[in-house]
């Protein structure tokens, strides 16, 4: 081996090493060392599920009807049934409602409701409440809707929405699919 390249390999093992070294001391300094992602949950925020639900089955909705027209909470609960939702019977609902629907939810339906604005197309008029316990759905069928969407649509509508987002005052709920 020529002296060129012996003093090319000794200059590549010593930054190398010097590498190795640096990366080292890096991490050894590391003043963010245990810092939370996210910041952690400020006073008064309250812990949202944004987990999408992989299954219809893990997401239950209360259809009330919000038009002039009778039975027309139970038709949309029947589509609900058929598509492997969980449903709680039908109710009228005291004010009429103009638009396609209004969906109302809590903190613990954030990702439930995001999956059922698919099948809205996201028309239905989002209505959170921070202070609303459980994890059921309501939703209020109004004068100018036609009928859910179709599979496809509902996938093409999830693209369109992305991933759920946080609503204001509130923050990420652990997993529950790690437990």
């Amino acid at each position: 081996m020529s002296f060129a390249r012996v003093r090319a390999l000794v200059v590549v093992g010593v930054l190398a090493v010097a590498a190795v070294v640096f990366v080292v001391v890096a991490l050894v300094r590391d003043t963010q060392r245990g810092a939370v992602a996210d910041g952690g949950c400020g006073d008064g925020s309250v812990l949202a599920n944004i987990t999408l639900p992989d299954d219809p089955e893990q997401v239950t909705v209360k259809v009330y009807n919000g038009t002039d027209q009778q039975g027309r909470a139970d038709n949309v609960t029947n589509e609900f049934k058929n598509r492997r939702f969980k449903t709680q019977p039908p109710a009228e609902n005291n004010k009429k409602t103009d638009g396609v629907a209004v969906m109302r939810y809590g903190p613990e339906a954030v990702g439930s409701a995001w999956l059922l604005r698919a099948y809205f197309l996201n028309q239905a008029d989002v209505q959170y409440n921070p202070k609303r316990k459980g994890a059921v759905v309501d939703i209020v069928i109004g004068s100018r809707f036609q009928q859910l969407a179709t599979t496809t649509e509902v996938n093409q509508s999830l693209v369109e929405l992305g991933e759920p987002q946080l609503p204001p005052g509130a923050c990420a709920a652990p997993d529950k699919k790690d437990s």
